[in-house]
């Protein structure tokens, strides 16, 4: 299969595998790629299992039509990826074995070798040449072992990414990619979400047309779904609103209860209910649904004094992979002492950024009329939000949205009646209140001045603290007039027929323009209020907050050249040039400041 012109695929489909790495159920088994870059020189990406030798040899044999390969390229010694580099370098003892120098060491351990006398070692921004194709090599520790290496070819614009967008299934698998990559992705490189979102900010650099990784399929189109998800699952944000329930139940009565929860969640208008029987269902899925999802409810047994293993073994998998930013709730069951709920929140202290529902239900062996309240009180606070976002039960006329604006940072949503817009401000101020009037400052350069300034309408999104740096990288660092800030969001809307976030915000107000002041470089919108809901009791994002607790920490440690002050990347060099635009942000070089 060619993936370009020079670049042929050579891996293979495992269909007899099981379990991968002895735990993972993979009914559609498991591609091990590998590719071969044909240039004045011939490159190999990293080799296959071992079960999988001479099928290998024989793509490689086949690929090359009588060429003999110059350099084995290794990005990633596990020996799904790794197990036949000795056996390679056997059929090709001219070939040179190019890797980091952590990964030599580990061939030592694998191989009895470190392929002294025929080895490359390369760094991060190592280059190679194989002719028209120039290679760059990029370190990607703990993407997820330390030795990790992925390579772009600046010619094809590929990125080879190791393990990285990868996921279950053979390369044939009829099956959808975000699902099984998403299991994939959690189960095996979750723990180590600060070094992916590492990697994905020297990608950010790259001009990629295509991603070639280790596993799954080649990706060729609208990269920047991959890239999202990855993001976002790096930075451990849910990815769909819903509520997921974990449950192990003895002798069927927390079953009860917690079927009788998810009834009331869905009546609730709940937009996604799951529940997983932990000692029925995979737990890998179950996982997965856990960090999908932007609610959790554990239900289970007092047992031991303590807690049913599956549920044990269930919070451990979270907690391990550093589980954060949720809303979690509890139900336990005890017949004399329940001690569930008090277990399951100690073992989740150690997790960042969970909110606890202030309602926890205790069952008595079974459900009494006083615990079928506290299920009705959970299901009310959880759902709390949905209801607010929801046309039929939301109170539209709830002004105490008007106490969540102070010095905060907002999102101010528009149309210009093609699609939809948004923008960070930073300037919202109540300036009436009888009646209630709101005076918003838009910076005339950005496109929303324009639109709301043409159609007089505007929503007001209050954001909370849990609103991840993402949410000011799509409304603040693009322009609305060149590109859709909603393409990869399903936004709801309110009366005027705008749209308000479903994430992230306590409040949303819609105004209608009444008055224009020219302020020279800015415009102030002074507006009357048509529509306010509250949405929950989170509290509202300060800008300060935003600053020490959100936006990056530039990485300059080391490093000399020039600082962007709106997103924090690094452009390494004496002199900024004139016309540089910043690849996160999209700001020139105004907003940089040399690196003290």
């Amino acid at each position: 299969m060619n993936i370009t012109k020079d670049i042929i695929y050579i891996g293979v489909n495992d269909r007899k595998i099981d379990l991968f790495e002895g735990q993972y159920v993979v009914p559609n088994g498991m591609a091990y790629n590998s590719y071969a870059i044909i240039d004045d020189k011939i490159a190999i990406m990293d080799t296959v299992d071992q079960n999988f030798t001479h099928e290998w040899l024989d793509n490689i044999e086949n690929a090359l039509d009588g060429r003999k390969p110059d350099y084995l390229i290794v990005q990633h010694m596990e020996p799904d990826h790794s197990a036949n580099i000795l056996n390679f370098m056997k059929a090709y003892p001219n070939a040179t074995v190019v890797s980091s120098q952590k990964a030599f060491a580990m061939m030592k351990n694998f191989f009895g070798t470190d392929f002294g006398d025929s080895r490359t070692v390369v760094g991060e921004g190592s280059t190679l040449s194989l002719g028209k194709h120039n290679l760059t090599f990029v370190t990607a520790p703990m993407v997820h072992w330390p030795e990790v290496i992925v390579t772009y070819d600046s010619t094809d614009k590929v990125l080879f990414s190791a393990d990285g967008f990868g996921k279950f299934g053979a390369l044939d698998a009829d099956e959808d990619w975000a699902c099984e990559a998403r299991r994939y992705y959690i189960g095996i490189v979750g723990k180590y979400g600060a070094q992916v979102q590492a990697l994905l900010k020297k990608a950010a650099g790259l001009e990629i047309e295509k991603i070639c990784p280790l596993h799954g399929p080649i990706l060729t189109e609208n990269l920047g779904y991959y890239l999202g998800l990855y993001n976002t699952w790096s930075s451990y944000q849910p990815e769909e609103e819903g509520i997921v329930i974990a449950y192990t139940s003895v002798y069927g009565n927390t079953k009860k209860a917690v079927l009788a929860l998810a009834e009331k969640l869905r009546a609730n208008g709940c937009p996604k209910v799951v529940v997983n029987d932990l000692a029925r269902c995979d737990m890998a899925e179950a996982v997965e649904d856990a960090f999908r999802y932007s609610k959790l409810v554990l239900a289970t047994t007092t047992y031991n004094a303590e807690i049913f293993p599956f549920m044990r073994t269930f919070i451990n998998h979270l907690t391990e992979r550093n589980y954060s930013n949720r809303t979690v709730a509890f139900i336990e069951n005890g017949s004399w002492a329940p001690l569930a709920a008090k277990v399951m929140r100690e073992m989740l202290e150690k997790s960042k950024n969970l909110t606890f529902a202030e309602n926890t239900v205790r069952i008595l062996s079974s459900l009494s009329e006083e615990s079928n309240d506290q299920l009705t009180a959970l299901a009310d606070e959880l759902c709390r939000d949905y209801l607010a976002q929801q046309d039929t039960t939301a109170n539209k006329n709830d002004l105490s949205a008007l106490f969540n604006i102070g010095y905060g940072l907002y999102v101010i949503t528009s149309n210009d009646g093609k699609k939809d817009n948004g923008l960070i401000v930073n300037t919202v101020t109540q300036v009436t209140n009888t009646p209630n009037r709101i005076a918003v400052t838009i910076n005339k350069e950005n496109y929303s001045h324009h639109v709301i300034k043409q159609t007089g309408k505007m929503n007001i999104n209050c954001l909370t603290v849990d609103a991840p740096f993402a949410v000011f990288e799509a409304f603040g660092f693009r322009s609305g007039r060149n590109v859709d800030k909603f393409a990869d969001c399903e936004p709801l809307r309110s009366d005027n027929g705008l749209v308000f976030l479903p994430r992230y915000i306590n409040s949303m107000m819609s105004l209608k323009v009444e008055q224009y002041l020219d302020l020279d470089t800015h415009g102030m919108f002074i507006c009357s209020v048509t529509e306010a809901r509250v949405i929950s009791d989170r509290e509202s994002m300060t800008y300060a907050y935003y600053h020490s607790n959100v936006k990056p920490k530039p990485q300059t440690e080391g490093k000399r050249g020039f600082v962007c002050t709106i997103c924090g990347y690094v452009y390494e060099g004496d002199t900024l040039p004139e016309d540089f635009v910043c690849p996160l942000c999209k700001h020139g070089p105004a907003d940089f400041e040399p690196i003290e």
